[in-house]
Order: C-alpha cells, then sequence, then structure tokens
C-alpha cells in the first residue's frame, strides 16, 4: 500500500534544497508570469496525480518564481527572513493541524499563546494586564486595536456598538498622522469609520506626526475619539514622538493606537528602546512579527492596555462553542474562528533567542542599515534623505532636491538593481520626491551582504549616469 506520508520526506529535502541556495541565488525571481502559469496551469484533469509529481511540480516552479524575500539581501519591503528554527516550528504547526480557536480544541494551543503572550509583553516593556491577540498580520492587528478603541469609546459615551452598530451613534473623531501607513485607512473602511472622515496631522521633515498639530486638532472637540500614531514610518524609519502625543491624548480623553509594525521591537533593545519612550502610555498597539520577530508569514499580533474592550469587541458565543472561564480561548482577542496556531513559531524564535538575543538581532539590522547609509552617501550624486535611527534607507539619485530629472535618475536606478539581482530594494515616493527604499530586517544579512548590495546599487547608478 502506498505510504501518503513518504511525500512529507521529499519536500523536507526540497526545502532544505532551497534554503541553502538562497545566499548565492539571484535576489529576483527568474521566470516569467507566463513561464510560470505555463508550468503549474493547464485543465484540470479528472483522474488524479502522484503526490510526488503534484510536490516536484510546486518546487520546481518555485526554485525559478519566488524572489528570495527570505534571503540577506532582499531589501524592498520591511520583511524579516523566517528563522530556521521558526521554519521548523511552523513545519509541526502544520503536522499537528490544530484549530487554535478555543481551549477545548487544542489545549496545546491555549497555553503556547498565553506563554507566547507573557514573553512578548516582557521583552517588549508592557504591563502584564494588557491583553495580546495574535492575527494574520498588521493589517488585521490594526484592525483588532482600533475595533477595541471603538467600542471603548462608544461604550463611555453610552453606546453598544457591538448590538446596535454606527447607525445613530455618536460621532467618532479619529485623528491620523498624515503619514500613516495604509493600512490604518483600510482598517477604518471596515469598521465603518471611513478612511476620508479623519484629520490628518501634519508631519515634519523625517516623518513624525506634530505633537503640537495633533495638541491643537484635540482640544478643538470633544467626546469620543481615537488617535493613531505610529512607530516605525514606513519610509525613513521615523518613530512619532510618543511622550507628547500620549499627554495631548490624554487631556481628551482619546483612545491613542500606534501603529508599531516594526519600530515596536526597539523597544526590545537597549541601544534603540529609547525611541519608543512612552509607547506603554499607548492604549493599543499593532506589530507584525514576520519583520522583526523574523517568524513566517501569518503572524500579527495585537495588544490592548483594556483587555474587557477587546473581549467585547472580538467576542460573540455561539450555542456549539463550549467556552471556557478559565484558560485562555485565543478567540476572544482576534476576528477569525478557524486558526492556525501562529503564536508557535513566535515561542520558538523568543526561546531560541532569549532577550538578548532579540536585542542583538534587531540592533545588528539597525547597524547595518547605517552601514549601508554610508557607503552609498560617500558617493557624488548620491543622497540619503532620512535620519538612519532604525533600520530604513532613503536614498535619491541626482539631487536631493525635487524635480523631473532626479525621479528619472533615481526611478531608472531601481529597475537595473532589480534586473541585476544582486539585492532587490523597492521605490517610493516621499515628500514629492521618487526615493529608492532600502529596509533591513533579515537575521541572515551580514555586513557583505550590505557592501556587495551597495556595489551594485552604486554600479547601476554610474551606469545610469553615463546613459544620462
Amino acid at each position: 500500500m502506498h505510504d501518503r506520508y513518504s511525500v512529507l520526506k521529499e519536500a523536507e529535502r526540497r526545502s532544505q534544497a532551497y534554503l541553502r541556495q538562497l545566499p548565492d541565488r539571484p535576489v529576483r525571481a527568474l521566470a516569467t508570469p507566463a513561464d510560470l502559469r505555463a508550468r503549474l496551469g493547464g485543465t484540470l484533469g479528472r483522474e488524479s496525480t502522484a503526490d510526488e509529481i503534484v510536490l516536484a511540480t510546486l518546487a520546481d516552479a518555485a526554485d525559478v518564481g519566488t524572489t528570495a524575500s527570505r534571503g540577506p539581501r532582499f531589501f524592498g519591503f520591511v520583511i524579516g527572513g523566517s528563522l530556521p528554527i521558526a521554519t521548523a516550528a511552523d513545519w509541526l504547526v502544520s503536522a499537528w493541524d490544530q484549530n487554535a480557536a478555543v481551549h477545548v480544541l487544542s489545549p496545546f494551543a491555549s497555553a503556547i499563546e498565553d506563554i507566547a503572550a507573557s514573553w512578548l509583553r516582557e521583552v517588549v516593556c508592557l504591563p502584564r494586564e494588557w491583553s495580546v491577540g495574535f492575527v494574520t498580520g498588521c493589517q488585521m492587528a490594526n484592525f483588532t486595536a482600533l475595533a477595541a478603541a471603538r467600542h471603548h469609546v462608544l461604550a463611555a459615551a453610552g453606546w453598544e456598538v457591538e448590538a446596535r452598530g454606527l447607525f445613530g451613534a455618536p460621532a467618532i473623531d479619529v485623528m491620523v498622522s498624515e503619514e500613516s501607513h495604509y493600512t490604518i485607512f483600510m482598517a477604518l473602511r471596515l469598521l465603518g469609520l471611513g478612511a476620508e472622515r479623519v484629520t490628518r496631522i501634519p508631519t515634519d521633515r523625517q516623518g513624525r506626526m506634530r505633537a503640537d498639530a495633533l495638541a491643537d486638532a484635540l482640544r478643538a472637540g470633544s467626546g469620543p475619539c481615537i488617535v493613531c500614531a505610529q512607530a516605525g514610518n514606513v519610509n525613513t524609519g521615523a518613530i512619532d514622538p510618543l511622550p507628547a502625543i500620549v499627554d495631548a491624548a490624554r487631556a481628551r480623553g482619546a483612545w491613542l493606537h500606534v501603529d508599531g509594525a516594526f519600530g515596536l521591537w526597539a523597544s526590545a533593545t537597549r541601544d534603540y528602546s529609547h525611541l519608543t519612550s512612552g509607547i506603554t502610555r499607548a492604549d493599543s498597539i499593532a506589530a507584525d512579527g514576520h519583520k522583526w520577530l523574523n517568524v513566517p508569514y501569518d503572524c500579527g499580533i495585537v495588544f490592548t492596555a483594556h483587555a474587557g474592550s477587546h473581549r467585547a469587541a472580538m467576542t460573540l458565543q455561539a450555542s456549539y462553542i463550549v467556552a471556557d472561564d478559565v484558560e485562555r480561548d485565543p478567540r476572544d482577542f482576534v476576528p477569525e474562528e478557524s486558526r492556525r496556531a501562529r503564536a508557535v513559531p513566535v515561542y520558538a524564535v523568543l526561546k531560541s533567542l532569549g532577550r538578548d538575543g532579540l536585542d542583538a538581532l534587531v540592533s545588528r539590522c539597525c547597524g547595518l542599515a547605517s552601514r549601508m547609509a554610508a557607503r552609498l552617501s560617500d558617493t557624488p550624486g548620491v543622497h540619503v534623505l532620512n535620519d538612519v535611527v532604525l533600520n530604513q534607507v532613503l536614498v535619491r539619485f541626482g539631487s536631493d532636491e525635487p524635480g523631473h530629472a532626479a525621479d528619472e535618475f533615481t526611478r531608472q536606478v531601481i529597475a537595473r538593481v532589480q534586473q541585476d539581482g544582486t539585492c532587490w530594494l523597492g521605490g517610493t515616493t516621499w515628500h514629492a520626491m521618487a526615493a529608492m527604499r532600502v529596509a533591513i530586517s533579515n537575521w541572515a544579512t551580514t555586513e557583505v551582504d550590505v557592501d556587495r548590495s551597495a556595489t551594485a546599487i552604486l554600479d547601476a547608478w554610474r551606469a545610469v549616469r553615463s546613459t544620462m
């Protein structure tokens, strides 16, 4: 009789082979979309296909169709590369196939969430009373936090939003940075608060919310209010002046949410934790595990200082759900019901690294970003636009002032670097200027990787300059 589990060993072999070639392969994908459709597509037949053939088809296509985003020279987005222990733990999660919704379905998954939550609060210095939920990513972490905020501020105004909805509810003032990440606006859309009926607070030259402008806006109104601040500007890495923002929000009685997708992890370090001063006085925080925790995708984390409001916004009972009044029911803190045990890789990484190891990982990435900025800015015509405070380097070629010529230079350099394949990075528009964005978040990135990538970037710049 055929052993249906034998394919798992081949999956391990192919995974190992894929991972071991990442440091040397081109970072860009090597196949066109048409080629991938030809390899993977076609008509679905009526007869079955051997598992080994299905696996080989997938693995062969992935070898040429994926970017090496897990590798040490992928700088295009704020993306970590899953640590081997995190990948191994995630394999086990799939093998166990647990539904981590309620304690009765998986006491193991419930216990792991409880422990991982307590360790996370410890490493980012949050009080033990804060609630923690494990969601799919920072989009849903922002959504969950803002759902708790919506409940909290409307309950204070005497309105039960979960039961009565928003029709006839007191209006909620929502104040955001003019450089908030788009996931904030998506969360506001999904919650019925509107992406455009917000007050946008101006920022300084590094993209930090101006606390004085926020205080003025808050004083101009009254009633339910939510403020969305940011720890880690997606372009510059800058962190909003949280102590002054907290004071302004408290004076109005507003709920303060902090989008800390990657910036929160500065709190886990000795050298950079001062940047997040004041974040423990917020009401909620959203973060991504697949950034500086370097766990696989499908891991966002939401923290709130108001466990009651958090649970009230998320929990909905059903007759067939056996709720546990003593042990943790993970579904009480997240929007999902059927869900994988996504806290397991978080547990594995924290246990493996310890507090010092996590500190070293984050701090090393920040140091490498400074190294990249220094290598690039030493060359005439190459301009680093931001103060490199964390892991983000914003680069412009030709001029550090707005202008079509420098925009074109910059976009062409980005295209050449992407095509070359030594590293991969993306472009952005920041303060009306085209810029190259370099984000270093991967545990595997070394000084050699940074120097090799800087050389490739400068070679691309010289090649573009010679043709213009």
